[in-house]
């Protein structure tokens, strides 16, 4: 399977130490979830791969649309917003915009600043919110919304980007379980093939492991670098969770799939 975005043997430095050691990850079609402990680089690994972080060394490639391989950072902002979507961590949107034009803000990556938005554009954004479950309070401002709430309009304007890649840091911040069990099974309709052939790559930064072990393909943090990366259910990967969090958890697999549960080590 292709890779989508590569990163090779990034470096970089935040208040003179390697934030990202030399770190290598490959994100394919489908959803992946990064995990790690506290201070293992998982936000700045994603903030490298979105090409919105200064690196020390190393590359970040991501297949353009003649499937060759286009550095992340050198590439115009223009075209990698139509590639890439980013969401970051706490989100960012104006609080007097209401939660529709918030939501048409993600049409600019494919429509560019200036042009009125189509039936397309439209048809997109009420699409974003649905999937979202936003679409009730779509007259309301940002300042009227909860935590939980704004969450989720901040993740429609991703969606409205149509984006092949979309790159999501800690999207489940603020939001209840069930809502959050909801951004798990959106995650994986999102990943999921269309039907001309083409598939996302939905990237997730979580601390959720529970929620994270939903994912089709996890990697796995450590003090700047990735240590592991597979499939849920595989046996080396629970053994490098429970190893990067020092035994404080407990994976295992759930009889009859490849899911897996999680629980306290005791």
């Amino acid at each position: 399977m292709n890779a989508c975005l590569q990163a090779v043997a990034v470096r970089v430095q935040l208040g003179g130490r390697d934030v990202l050691d030399r770190a290598s990850a490959q994100i394919v079609p489908g959803w992946t979830a990064i995990v790690g402990p506290n201070g293992a680089g998982k936000s700045t690994l994603l903030r490298a791969l979105a090409g919105l972080q200064p690196l020390a060394g190393g590359q970040v490639y991501m297949q353009g649309r003649d499937r060759q391989g286009r550095d992340v950072h050198t590439t115009a902002a223009p075209e990698r917003a139509r590639h890439i979507a980013w969401l970051a961590q706490g989100g960012e949107a104006s609080g007097d915009l209401s939660v529709r034009e918030t939501v048409e803000l993600g049409r600019i990556a494919q429509r560019g600043l200036l042009r009125t938005l189509n039936t397309h554009d439209h048809t997109v954004v009420a699409q974003a919110m649905a999937a979202t479950e936003c679409s009730g309070w779509a007259a309301r401002r940002l300042t009227e919304l909860s935590g939980g709430e704004r969450q989720r309009v901040l993740l429609a304007r991703v969606l409205a980007t149509e984006a092949p890649v979309l790159l999501l840091d800690e999207p489940t911040t603020h939001l209840d379980a069930p809502h959050q069990v909801a951004l798990a099974r959106l995650f994986r309709r999102l990943a999921q093939p269309a039907a001309d052939g083409t598939q996302r790559a939905v990237v997730t930064v979580l601390h959720d492991l529970p929620i994270a072990l939903r994912a089709d393909h996890v990697l796995v943090m450590q003090a700047g670098r990735v240590v592991a990366a597979g499939a849920p259910a595989s046996p080396d990967l629970h053994r490098a969770l429970e190893q990067v969090f020092q035994g404080a958890v407990r994976v295992s697999p759930v009889p009859g799939g490849a899911s897996v549960a999680l629980a306290l080590d005791d």
